[in-house]
Protein backbone atom coordinates (compact mmCIF):
# COMPACT_ATOMS: atom_id res chain seq x y z
CA UNK A 1 0.00 0.00 0.00
CA UNK A 2 1.25 2.96 -1.42
CA UNK A 3 1.49 6.77 1.25
CA UNK A 4 2.74 10.03 1.29
CA UNK A 5 3.76 12.25 4.01
CA UNK A 6 2.45 15.50 4.56
CA UNK A 7 3.25 18.48 6.85
CA UNK A 8 0.14 19.47 8.25
CA UNK A 9 -0.67 23.40 9.23
CA UNK A 10 -3.62 25.57 10.04
CA UNK A 11 -5.53 28.14 8.36
CA UNK A 12 -8.81 29.45 10.16
CA UNK A 13 -9.05 26.34 12.18
CA UNK A 14 -9.32 24.14 9.45
CA UNK A 15 -6.46 21.83 8.95
CA UNK A 16 -4.25 21.69 5.56
CA UNK A 17 -1.69 19.34 4.36
CA UNK A 18 0.93 19.93 2.10
CA UNK A 19 3.32 17.03 0.63
CA UNK A 20 6.54 16.93 1.82
CA UNK A 21 8.14 16.23 -0.99
CA UNK A 22 7.18 20.15 -1.50
CA UNK A 23 8.09 21.68 1.21
CA UNK A 24 11.32 23.64 1.67
CA UNK A 25 11.55 24.21 5.60
CA UNK A 26 9.12 26.20 7.78
CA UNK A 27 9.49 29.46 9.89
CA UNK A 28 8.78 32.07 11.36
CA UNK A 29 9.04 35.73 9.88
CA UNK A 30 7.74 39.16 11.26
CA UNK A 31 9.42 41.58 8.54
CA UNK A 32 7.69 41.81 5.10
CA UNK A 33 8.37 44.39 2.38
CA UNK A 34 4.55 45.34 1.17
CA UNK A 35 3.87 45.40 -2.55
CA UNK A 36 1.82 48.29 -3.41
CA UNK A 37 0.53 47.57 -6.32
CA UNK A 38 0.46 43.67 -6.45
CA UNK A 39 -2.40 41.01 -5.94
CA UNK A 40 -4.47 41.30 -2.76
CA UNK A 41 -3.25 37.95 -2.16
CA UNK A 42 0.76 38.87 -1.84
CA UNK A 43 1.10 39.80 2.09
CA UNK A 44 4.53 40.96 1.10
CA UNK A 45 8.13 39.84 0.34
CA UNK A 46 11.10 38.97 2.39
CA UNK A 47 14.97 38.18 1.99
CA UNK A 48 15.46 34.47 3.03
CA UNK A 49 19.41 33.98 2.92
CA UNK A 50 19.59 36.29 -0.09
CA UNK A 51 16.48 35.01 -1.84
CA UNK A 52 13.77 37.29 -2.12
CA UNK A 53 10.37 35.68 -1.12
CA UNK A 54 6.97 36.43 -2.06
CA UNK A 55 4.47 35.42 0.98
CA UNK A 56 1.32 34.42 -0.22
CA UNK A 57 -1.49 35.04 1.95
CA UNK A 58 -3.20 31.64 2.11
CA UNK A 59 -6.28 33.19 3.92
CA UNK A 60 -7.00 35.46 0.74
CA UNK A 61 -6.51 32.53 -1.32
CA UNK A 62 -8.97 30.56 0.59
CA UNK A 63 -11.55 33.48 0.62
CA UNK A 64 -10.99 34.66 3.96
CA UNK A 65 -10.24 38.07 5.33
CA UNK A 66 -7.03 39.14 4.55
CA UNK A 67 -4.01 38.36 7.81
CA UNK A 68 -3.36 41.19 10.51
CA UNK A 69 0.14 41.17 10.34
CA UNK A 70 1.43 42.33 13.64
CA UNK A 71 4.26 40.41 15.02
CA UNK A 72 5.74 37.14 13.47
CA UNK A 73 3.62 35.20 11.17
CA UNK A 74 4.45 31.01 10.35
CA UNK A 75 5.55 30.27 6.72
CA UNK A 76 5.65 27.15 4.97
CA UNK A 77 8.88 27.75 2.14
CA UNK A 78 7.03 25.64 -0.37
CA UNK A 79 9.06 25.24 -4.01
CA UNK A 80 7.68 25.60 -7.08
CA UNK A 81 8.96 25.01 -10.48
CA UNK A 82 9.93 28.21 -11.49
CA UNK A 83 10.58 29.34 -8.00
CA UNK A 84 10.25 29.61 -3.48
CA UNK A 85 7.39 31.25 -1.64
CA UNK A 86 5.97 31.26 1.14
CA UNK A 87 2.54 30.49 2.09
CA UNK A 88 1.35 32.39 5.33
CA UNK A 89 -0.42 30.26 7.75
CA UNK A 90 -1.90 30.83 11.13
CA UNK A 91 -0.19 27.42 12.88
CA UNK A 92 2.10 24.80 11.56
CA UNK A 93 1.17 21.45 12.80
CA UNK A 94 3.39 18.11 12.51
CA UNK A 95 3.81 15.34 9.67
CA UNK A 96 2.13 12.97 8.94
CA UNK A 97 1.64 9.75 7.20
CA UNK A 98 -1.03 8.72 5.30
CA UNK A 99 -2.26 6.39 2.50
CA UNK A 100 -2.92 7.10 -0.62
CA UNK A 101 -5.88 5.14 -0.59
CA UNK A 102 -7.57 6.93 2.13
CA UNK A 103 -8.04 10.02 0.24
CA UNK A 104 -11.45 10.91 -0.55
CA UNK A 105 -12.44 13.87 -2.49
CA UNK A 106 -13.31 17.76 -1.34
CA UNK A 107 -16.40 17.57 0.65
CA UNK A 108 -19.28 18.81 -1.35
CA UNK A 109 -19.82 21.61 1.60
CA UNK A 110 -16.26 23.16 0.58
CA UNK A 111 -17.55 26.01 -1.93
CA UNK A 112 -15.86 28.91 -3.24
CA UNK A 113 -12.38 29.76 -4.00
CA UNK A 114 -10.86 27.42 -1.46
CA UNK A 115 -12.81 24.29 -3.68
CA UNK A 116 -9.92 25.05 -6.36
CA UNK A 117 -6.92 24.60 -4.02
CA UNK A 118 -8.40 20.84 -2.76
CA UNK A 119 -7.08 17.57 -3.91
CA UNK A 120 -8.64 15.88 -1.26
CA UNK A 121 -9.33 15.21 1.90
CA UNK A 122 -8.43 12.65 4.72
CA UNK A 123 -9.87 11.68 7.77
CA UNK A 124 -7.12 12.00 10.92
CA UNK A 125 -8.45 11.48 14.60
CA UNK A 126 -12.07 13.59 14.63
CA UNK A 127 -10.72 15.96 12.11
CA UNK A 128 -10.29 16.98 8.31
CA UNK A 129 -7.08 17.38 6.59
CA UNK A 130 -7.59 19.09 3.35
CA UNK A 131 -4.64 18.20 0.81
CA UNK A 132 -3.72 21.41 -0.88
CA UNK A 133 -2.91 21.65 -4.55
CA UNK A 134 0.55 23.76 -4.08
CA UNK A 135 0.71 25.09 -8.14
CA UNK A 136 -2.72 26.26 -7.39
CA UNK A 137 -2.04 27.58 -3.97
CA UNK A 138 0.90 30.10 -4.92
CA UNK A 139 -0.84 31.20 -8.03
CA UNK A 140 -1.97 35.16 -7.37
CA UNK A 141 -3.16 36.11 -10.72
CA UNK A 142 -5.78 33.29 -11.22
CA UNK A 143 -8.53 34.96 -13.20
CA UNK A 144 -11.53 33.95 -10.48
CA UNK A 145 -11.51 37.29 -8.87
CA UNK A 146 -9.36 36.05 -5.67
CA UNK A 147 -6.97 39.16 -6.44
CA UNK A 148 -9.55 41.54 -9.03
Amino acid sequence: MASRQYATFEVADQLFGLDVAKVQEVLSFHEYTPVPLGPRSIGGLFNLRGQVIAAVDLRVQLGLAARDFDGPAMNVIVRTEEESVSLLVDRIGEVVELDDDTVEPPPDTLTGPSRELITGAFKLDGRLMLALDTNRAVQTTTGNGIDE
